[in-house]
C-alpha cells in the first residue's frame, strides 16, 4: 500500500508551522517533515548539518530535492520520508518553489498537494509579530513566490487555503479530509492571483 504525503507550498508566514501544528493535535500520525539545512538563520524546525554532508546524501542519489535560500541550503532527503512512512506517519513537507512539486512527486506516496496563501501585508505582519530578524528577506521571498505562482498557473493543487481567513484547525480539517479522499490535484491559482494582485 502507497503511504501518503503532504506539500504545503505558500510564501512565508503563510502558516505552514501553524497549520502543521494544527494537524498534528488532531491526527498524531501526521508530522512534520524537518528538512536538511546547512547555513545560517533559524533551526528551529530543521535538521541541522553541513554542506558536506548534503554533497554526501546528493552525490548517493538520496536528496529527493532541494534548494537555496536565505543563504542556506535546505534538502528533502528520502532516507527520512523512508524512516516516516515506515512507521505509518504522513510527512508534511514545506516547501516555496512549484518545481519542488514535480521533484517530491518522483517519491513513492500518496502526494496531497496544499496551496496556503496570505497577501503580502499578512507576511509582513505576521514575520514582525513573530519577530524575524530577516523580514526584508521574507517579504522578497512573498514577491518570488506570487511570481512562481504566476509562472506555473497550470499546476494543480489538492487544496487552495486562504490563511489570512481559514482558521489553522478549519484548515488542518480540509487537509485531513483531501488526504483521506486521496483528492485529486484539480485546483488552480487564477483566482487567488486575481484577488492578491
Amino acid at each position: 500500500m502507497t503511504s501518503s504525503a503532504v506539500v504545503l507550498y505558500g510564501p512565508p508566514a503563510s502558516g505552514k508551522d501553524t497549520v502543521t501544528a494544527a494537524l498534528s493535535r488532531a491526527d498524531a500520525s501526521f508530522v512534520h517533515f524537518q528538512r536538511l539545512k546547512a547555513g545560517p538563520g533559524r533551526s528551529t524546525g530543521y535538521r541541522m548539518t553541513d554542506a558536506e554532508t548534503l554533497a554526501d546524501l546528493h552525490r548517493d542519489g538520496l536528496i529527493v530535492h532541494s534548494n537555496r535560500r536565505y543563504e542556506a541550503e535546505y534538502a528533502t532527503d528520502a532516507p527520512e520520508l523512508d524512516r516516516l512512512t515506515s512507521q505509518g506517519r504522513v510527512p508534511v513537507v514545506h516547501v516555496g518553489q512549484v518545481e519542488a512539486l514535480t521533484a517530491l512527486a518522483a517519491y513513492p506516496a500518496n502526494w496531497t498537494r496544499v496551496l496556503l496563501w496570505c497577501p503580502e501585508h499578512v507576511t509582513a505582519e505576521r514575520s514582525a509579530a513573530r519577530g524575524d530578524s530577516d523580514s526584508d528577506a521574507r517579504l522578497r521571498a512573498w514577491t518570488e513566490t506570487y511570481a512562481d505562482l504566476e509562472a506555473h498557473r497550470s499546476v494543480l493543487w489538492s487544496l487552495i487555503v486562504r490563511t489570512d481567513r481559514t482558521p489553522p484547525d478549519e484548515a488542518a480539517a480540509l487537509i485531513r479530509q483531501a488526504v483521506r479522499d486521496k483528492a485529486p490535484d484539480r485546483f488552480a491559482p487564477n483566482d487567488l492571483l486575481q484577488e492578491v494582485a
